[in-house]
């Protein structure tokens, strides 16, 4: 499994319950349709963490690289559904961070032993 990560800050003025909403729409969308695995919304607790990484902090898990790209190209092409929950999510963040991380050990990069 692979995950990508993302964390972020809200716009000012940008309801965290509107956001988490339109997430929500969002990436289900993306789930049910295939292009993702699952995901999951986590808050910075009693602010504890990096401030350089954001408030928020969004994890989609993807089987391969293959699936992340066919996920990217939906996007990316900013046409119809998937575009415009994009941007309802999109609009409302600011601060992004990203990083790609892969479950280890995992049967194509080897073991630890």
């Amino acid at each position: 499994m692979n995950s990508y990560e993302i964390w972020c800050n809200l716009v000012q003025g940008a309801s965290d319950q509107e956001f988490c909403r339109d997430l929500k729409g969002y990436l289900d969308h993306l789930q049910e349709a295939g292009w993702i695995v699952g995901w999951r919304l986590r808050r910075r607790k009693l602010g504890l963490g990096p401030a350089e990484l954001g408030e928020f902090n969004i994890t989609i898990e993807v089987r391969n690289l293959v699936q992340l790209e066919a996920c990217f190209d939906q996007v990316a092409r900013r046409t119809g559904e998937v575009d415009r929950l994009h941007r309802a999510v999109y609009s409302k963040v600011r601060d992004l961070r990203t990083a790609l991380y892969r479950d280890y050990p995992d049967p194509v990069f080897g073991r630890s032993e």
